[in-house]
């Protein structure tokens, strides 16, 4: 795992700019680092050395002949079967690195690599030949990669793996985008689409490939292997024990390749359970870590994974976390991150791969996608199915239908709680609106009925989020997270079985149903049938003890009313809902613009921007 960082331009590039930008992401690689210029721009990277820990995975990594160069961040899961295939068309590898077999990938197959790699990953690699630069990233989301342009006409483009890395350079004027702050009061996710917090700055969408010239730096071509529904979308299958069985058995074995010490995220719930359940048959030994709190009605992570642990025969450690630990690993990750935290969870993440990296453990599995796959989220799914059954009588799109009903400060309550000038900025949220409307009809158009698409719709949606929070969480730790379940050959499976074998709105309801019938066998009962628990950690009655940033805080006053203020710091745990995000975007207005003054100039520079505020 890496940090990956360049700087595109055919104009000599200072190499301090570059320099500026790879130390921000140490944490990522702390094994070893490189720059490399070339008449295309300057490339630099970090490396977290896990599989072939010599020489030979040292990158920016190039061809023999010097005209494509890679920087790479990711794991290749089917790296032994490309190998077979480049080696039988003449590649001689020096390595057993899986950067130099997605180099060679690249250099044969160009953007159609992308229907090859199974994996996680983003990349970005240069054609010094075609003044060309490609960028990756993977189908499912799990790494993240981020571009930015500055300078104007005579300027450049950058990239890489976390948007501080983008606004260290210090040509680039870090200015929030107003539209996203709104959208994350309703999401708590600071991106949608190629949207971030920061004005100027994008994300690459899971599975964006996008080719640029390195002289005008302009987008020759963009493609996406994010499906509408998977290759088996629509077609639908009986569900085989076996064979869901078999797919998931291949998909962890294939995510326990390593040269570093290994260990699994356990939280006693069915999707890590079942993953540390292959672990430990393949491995014969393996450390489980679960985190969590003690306090009443939110212990039960530490009694179960303490349950499969025993079961199993791990060699397990419990990571507990209290209010005082939550309160300043927050403010703490948003710090460092430079973006407010999407969930409470992430603190966890964070204090779980701490303790897992101080006992020598470099690489986590972890259970995220289950859910989004098999149809884990019960309440999610059952207004979905409400919905459907409904559709006559409402008045919402299918699309709105799921932004309201899961919004955390919904469009009744936006007014009410943002300053009347910002919520005319924003346009009462049009454009994610729009958004959200496209992309179910998107997914609509590839799915067999209409459950199955909104079950597409929340993996679209919640996931690449939930991969993006599990990726910056153990990266701060310099741990690499590996997610068997949220990996593509999985995801076209699950796609393809019936509705009936993953939901059903009965009594009682029934979610997983797949995944619980292929491994009723191998774990305790009580665990095969868990309910789905949505946060480890009491943030609630935790949140009121750092409530005073929003009554110190300028950029809090600029966007949230002053009686929206009051009433959350009166009573912060009843309104937790408007107290999360608000105090997020608190801190993280502190941690870039904490001046008044600043303040004030930010806001008048993007109302002006804007074209609605004076």
């Amino acid at each position: 795992m890496c940090g990956i960082v360049g700087v595109i331009s055919e104009l000599p590039v200072d190499r301090q700019d570059v320099l500026a930008m790879r130390r921000q992401l140490v944490h990522r690689g702390p094994d070893d680092a490189g720059v490399l210029a070339t008449v295309c721009g300057t490339l630099g990277h970090t490396r977290l050395s896990v599989v072939d820990l010599s020489e030979h995975g040292h990158q920016p990594m190039s061809t023999e002949d010097g005209r494509y160069t890679l920087v790479y961040n990711g794991e290749l899961y089917n790296d032994e079967d490309l190998r077979r295939e480049l080696e039988s068309l003449g590649v001689v590898f020096r390595s057993r690195c899986d950067s130099e077999t997605v180099l060679h990938a690249l250099v044969r197959w160009g953007v159609e690599a992308r229907h090859k790699l199974r994996g996680m990953y983003a990349f970005g690699f240069v054609d010094t030949a075609q003044r060309r630069c490609l960028l990756g990233r993977d189908s499912m989301g799990i790494k993240p990669l981020y571009t930015a342009r500055t300078g104007g006409a005579a300027g450049v483009m950058l990239f890489a793996s976390e948007i501080r890395a983008v606004l260290a350079h210090p040509k680039f004027d870090v200015q929030p985008d107003l539209l996203t702050m709104s959208a994350y009061l309703s999401t708590i996710r600071p991106e949608f689409g190629r949207r971030t917090m920061f004005e100027g700055v994008s994300a690459l969408e899971p599975g964006e490939w996008a080719s640029y010239s390195t002289s005008r730096y302009e987008c020759l071509e963009s493609c996406s292997c994010w499906d509408s529904g998977g290759s088996g979308a629509g077609i639908g299958c009986v569900s085989d024990i076996a064979d869901t069985r078999s797919v998931i058995e291949d998909s962890v074995i294939r995510h326990l390749r390593t040269d570093v010490p290994m260990c699994s995220l356990l939280s006693g719930g069915i999707d890590s359970s079942i993953i540390a359940r292959i672990a430990m048959d393949q491995l014969g030994e393996l450390h489980t870590f679960c985190a969590g709190a003690r306090s009443d009605g939110f212990a039960d992570d530490f009694k179960m994974a303490a349950k499969v642990a025993a079961y199993l025969g791990t060699n397990h450690t419990e990571v507990e976390i209290g209010p005082a630990g939550f309160l300043d690993r927050w403010r703490g990750m948003v710090d460092a991150t430079g973006v407010p935290l999407s969930t409470p969870n992430e603190v966890a993440i964070y204090e779980v791969c701490s303790a897992l990296r101080g006992r020598g453990f470099a690489v986590a599995l972890s259970g995220e996608g289950a859910d989004e796959l098999f149809g884990g989220y019960e309440l999610p799914m059952i207004q979905a199915q409400s919905y459907v059954d409904h559709i006559p009588s409402s008045d919402l799109s299918a699309g709105l239908f799921h932004l309201q009903s899961n919004a955390w400060v919904n469009d009744e309550l936006k007014p009410v709680v943002m300053q009347e000038d910002w919520a005319g900025a924003t346009d009462s949220d049009s454009l994610l609106k729009v958004w959200y409307q496209l992309s179910f009809d998107k997914l609509r158009a590839g799915c067999s009925g209409s459950m199955q698409a909104h079950l597409a719709f929340h993996r679209r949606m919640n996931l690449p989020n939930l991969l993006r929070r599990l990726d910056t969480a153990s990266m701060l730790c310099s741990v690499e997270g590996r997610t068997p379940l949220a990996d593509r050959v999985v995801s076209d499976f699950a796609q393809s079985l019936e509705m009936d074998d993953k939901f059903v709105n009965g009594s009682p309801v029934q979610t997983k149903i797949a995944l619980r019938r292929a491994f009723a066998d191998r774990l305790p009962g009580e665990v095969v049938e868990r309910p789905k628990a949505s946060f480890p950690l009491p943030f609630q009655d935790w949140i009121g003890g750092r409530v005073d940033v929003l009554n110190r805080s300028e950029f809090a006053r600029h966007i949230f009313r002053g009686e929206a203020i009051d009433a959350v710091v009166g009573d912060p745990g009843s309104n937790w809902n408007l107290t999360w995000p608000m105090m997020n975007l608190a801190i993280w207005g502190e941690r870039w613009w904490g001046d008044s003054a600043v303040v004030d100039e930010v806001f008048a520079g993007s109302a002006e921007d804007s074209g609605v505020l004076s």
